[in-house]
This record gives structure tokens, sequence and C-alpha cells, in this order.
């Protein structure tokens, strides 16, 4: 039986010139967390997107406490996704 990954979407606003840093940060912080990670600058309303992806919610709500932290990110929305 193969365990459940839970999977969540963080959209970030982040100071301008930042973007790229958020990123790396990011990729950072999911690597330590022991999570997988997708990030990417994007145009629009938000200024970063990821997907990550855990084998558990607690996992996951650690990595997102995290990113959420980080210097330079202003304001985000995090989606939860079932499936």
């Amino acid at each position: 039986m193969s365990q459940e990954r839970v999977v969540a979407f963080i959209l970030a606003v982040v100071e301008i010139g930042k973007e790229y840093k958020v990123v790396s940060e990011m990729t950072r912080v999911a690597k330590e967390e022991g999570v997988d990670i997708e990030a990417y600058v994007v145009y629009g309303e938000y200024d970063v997107a990821a997907k990550i992806t855990a084998d558990s919610l607690r996992k996951l709500d650690k990595a997102v406490t995290r990113i959420r932290s980080l210097p330079g990110i202003l304001r985000t929305v995090t989606l939860v996704a079932s499936g």
C-alpha cells in the first residue's frame, strides 16, 4: 500500500526585486523539511507560485509555516489540494 501524498499550493506577494531570492529560499526550506517543491516566479497578482508535496500533513504544515515567514514575503495564500 502506498502512502498518500499531501499537496498544497502557495501563492505569494513578495517585496519588489526579491522574487528569485524567495524562490531560492523556498527550495532550501523544502529540502530541509523533506518535502518536494516546484516554485516559480510568476507575473500577475502574485509574484511567486509553488506546489509542495509531502508524505504527511504534519510535514506539509511545518514547511508551509516556515516558508510563510521567509524574509521578503509580504502575503501568502495557501491552498491544500485533495484528490
